[in-house]
């Protein structure tokens, strides 16, 4: 089964693509792989690029199995790489956020220029619960929100709410049920979108993301770094993980 559902809507101005192994839709190597190679083939007249996810849960976040001492450069590397994709093709991007999106779930969302979510929504990175970071959120997060909100959000990891979410600042549109937030998306993409050049909108996208796409493109690898070289190299970090494995409280050493 294919874990990535590529749809071409509006005629293909539109291309959606769909996080499809639910309930979890866990952005896993197999996930982010397929993602990647059907992000490689996006043509000149596509104005949009949309993410969901199957069933009743955006995603739950990357593999915790893949963020294991031996496992997080390929795995950092994969999941980097998908911004860095993005950021390329300077294509505008839109989530669409039912239930859970976490951990890495939450970075794809937030990065993209538009997320849309319903009242079902909940929205955090929980990261530093297993003894870790969220490098993308680290980057995205004080952009987006200010670093004072980033700051309560990565270092509690805490979830929000739909109406948190709204207020902070990070979504454009709240529905009421995801079948509203579907229809509500396709008549916004049909009055904002559509309507324009598919080539100014990426001039416009990358012009607008200076900034933003500068920061992560120049800090991305100098995060992951610190990830693979120092916090991995500490006890804290692999019994977080670990425990989170085991299914136990983790033994935290502080060091």
């Amino acid at each position: 089964m294919s874990k990535i559902i590529r749809e071409e809507i509006f005629d293909g101005q539109v291309i959606r693509f769909t996080l499809n192994a639910p309930k979890a839709n866990v952005l896993d190597s197999e996930m982010m792989t397929e993602l990647q190679s059907k992000l490689a083939n996006i043509g000149q007249d596509v104005k949009l690029l949309q993410f969901i996810g199957a069933g009743d849960h955006f995603s739950f976040g990357a593999s915790v199995p893949e963020h294991t001492k031996k496992n997080a450069p390929e795995m950092l590397r994969q999941f980097h790489g998908l911004f860095k994709t993005m950021i390329e093709l300077t294509v505008p991007t839109m989530a669409l956020v039912s239930g859970q999106c976490l951990g890495g779930g939450m970075e794809l969302a937030i990065f993209c220029n538009f997320l849309f979510l319903d009242e079902t929504a909940r929205m955090g990175q929980p990261e530093i619960m297993l003894g870790v970071f969220a490098p993308p959120a680290s980057l995205i997060l004080p952009l987006k929100v200010g670093q004072t909100k980033a700051d309560d959000l990565l270092l509690t990891g805490r979830s929000m709410k739909a109406e948190e979410v709204m207020q902070f600042g990070l979504g454009a549109k709240l529905f009421d049920d995801q079948q509203a937030m579907m229809d509500g998306a396709d008549a916004w993409v049909e009055k904002h979108i559509l309507p324009k050049s598919a080539s100014s909108l990426r001039f416009a996208n990358r012009a607008a993301r200076t900034v933003f796409n500068k920061t992560l493109s120049a800090t991305l690898d100098k995060l992951a770094e610190i990830y693979t070289t120092k916090l991995m190299e500490t006890h804290d970090a692999n019994e977080g993980i670990n425990s989170f494995l085991e299914k136990r409280k983790p033994d935290w050493k502080n060091s």
